[in-house]
């Protein structure tokens, strides 16, 4: 069969195309058969202007219709999806379209002219507003409904994810079509998606929890979706009902458990509640069984890989752990020199399967840096199995800070702060947040004779970086604390401030 993604997406069609695949918040119903037609018409707009399997497509829109259709058509011509955080400002948007090369760029109007700025006069533009309008949609709106999707190799490239690193360079994952479909299939049938489901769609779609996990689960089931550009607490407690799935940060269910209309009414029909992108506390989980009856799904994965392993759907979901490997999925805890370490002991998380990508686009040296002589890789994250089988992850090898559902490496933010005029040096940290899991935290040393402010720095920062980077408190300290050999003791600092209210 085609490997292209897209072909498996029209493969699980149901067979009345009139069936809704999406439903918008205000009522607005998309049928299959307007989203095959839909992808058409994008698909064969960006055919027409001489792109090429494999060349590059960028988008920095907000979460509507048209984006996903945008995205689905990319895959449907071969063309290699770029998707841009909205939070993302100039600096880093100058990193992502000088790396990845971007033939085409989708921009929200707001933005278009420092876009163009950017990308370059050989780069061509189009908006797409928060609406679903646009000159994307227009150019669209002439071209035929029907494309004959094109026919890919397992090993094609889909799509380019970057994920932060901690030498303060993002790194573009170049995920397949096989990594795509593999991943997709093996959750629709451990989560055991059918055309009867209704998934609350709420998160963005800018990474691989929304724009792969969420989307491929209904689009290779049959199922269907209610799309929510954001996630609004009460209005999610209004759509549930409707719904049979909810797929969410841990920052969606204590939110949830703070609505006092989060009753029984409201999530009697909803069969599986997932979570992912950060630990969800077992405080939270205890207290959603209580309140609702039903254990949250929780299940670990990576921009790298998509999903890695999961509490199962009929069995026991164990709090504090991410469940065993999914089907087809090889994971191991090994030591400094990549060997396997028995149950119960605490090693590098490394990981096998078809649903690990490819390498980083146009970083081949890290490539075979982040894989093992025999072929695993390297995700940086420190876990430790349990006697039966199920994962849990205790800490990460890099500081990765996770914030809200997103990935915040210290190092980058590091960077900005030690450029600022009166800044020595600095170290970011995450501490315990209610809401985020865990709130970036800069501790910063003066230059000598400098008063620092607090409010002026975050000012600075919000100027430069996306606004999950950027820190909720700026700490001021004479010294950075140092072990023997001169490295900061960021565990020290972790631990000095952990009790700080940092609401």
């Amino acid at each position: 069969m085609n490997a292209n993604l897209y072909a498996h997406i029209q493969a699980a069609t149901p067979s009345n195309l009139d069936t809704p695949v999406l439903i918008t918040e205000a009522g607005r119903a998309y049928t299959w058969r307007e989203l095959h037609e839909e992808t058409a018409r994008c698909a064969s707009l960006l055919t027409s202007l001489g792109l090429v399997p494999g060349d590059r497509v960028a988008a920095q829109v907000d979460k509507t219709p048209q984006a996903l259709f945008l995205y689905l058509a990319c895959l449907r011509a071969g063309f290699a999806f770029l998707p841009l955080n909205t939070a993302y400002q100039r600096g880093e948007l100058t990193y992502f379209l000088g790396d990845a090369q971007p033939r085409v760029v989708v921009s929200r109007p707001q933005t278009e002219a420092d876009i163009r700025d950017l990308a370059g006069a050989a780069t061509i533009l189009y908006t797409l507003d928060d609406s679903g309008c646009g000159t994307l949609v227009d150019a669209a709106g002439l071209q035929p409904a029907t494309f004959e999707t094109v026919v890919s190799e397992p090993d094609d490239l889909a799509t380019i994810i970057y994920t932060s690193g901690t030498t303060g360079r993002s790194k573009g994952a170049m995920v397949t079509h096989d990594n795509l479909v593999s991943n997709g299939r093996v959750l629709v049938n451990s989560w055991e998606f059918t055309e009867r489901d209704v998934l609350l769609h709420a998160l963005p779609i800018f990474h691989v929890h929304g724009l792969f996990v969420a989307n491929h689960c209904v689009l290779l089931s049959g199922a269907r979706m209610i799309w929510h550009r954001k996630f609004d607490a009460p209005a999610v407690c209004q759509d549930l009902p409707g719904a049979t799935v909810l797929m969410g940060v841990p920052t969606f269910y204590s939110r949830l458990l703070a609505e006092q209309e989060f009753d029984g009414a409201t999530y009697r029909s909803i069969r599986l509640f997932v979570s992912g992108s950060a630990p969800l506390l077992a405080e939270t989980f205890r207290q959603f069984e209580a309140r609702t009856g039903q254990r949250i799904l929780e299940r670990y994965g990576m921009s790298e890989a998509g999903m890695i392993t999961s509490n199962p759907l009929r069995g026991e979901r164990k709090a504090g752990t991410v469940g065993p490997p999914l089907p087809g999925v090889s994971v191991r805890a090994a030591d400094d020199q990549d060997r396997p370490l028995a149950i119960g002991q605490t090693g590098a998380i490394q990981i096998k399967g078809p649903n690990v990508f490819k390498g980083y686009w146009n970083l081949p040296e890290k490539t075979r840096e982040d894989f093992t002589s025999d072929g695993w890789f390297r995700t940086g994250d420190i876990g430790v199995f349990d006697g039966e089988g199920y994962l849990s992850i205790v800490g990460r090898a890099k500081d990765l800070i996770i914030t809200g559902g997103y990935n915040v490496y210290p190092k980058e933010i590091e960077f900005v702060l030690d450029a600022l005029p009166g800044v020595s040096e600095s170290a970011v940290i995450g501490l315990p947040h209610p809401d985020f899991g865990e709130a970036v935290t800069a501790v910063v040393v003066p230059r000598q004779g400098v008063q620092l402010d607090e409010s002026a720095i975050i000012a600075k920062l919000k100027r430069e970086l996306a606004n999950y980077k950027v820190p909720k408190r700026v700490i001021v300290l004479a010294d950075l604390p140092r072990n023997a050999m001169g490295k900061v003791q960021k565990n020290v600092l972790r631990q000095t401030y952990a009790a700080d209210d940092l609401n």
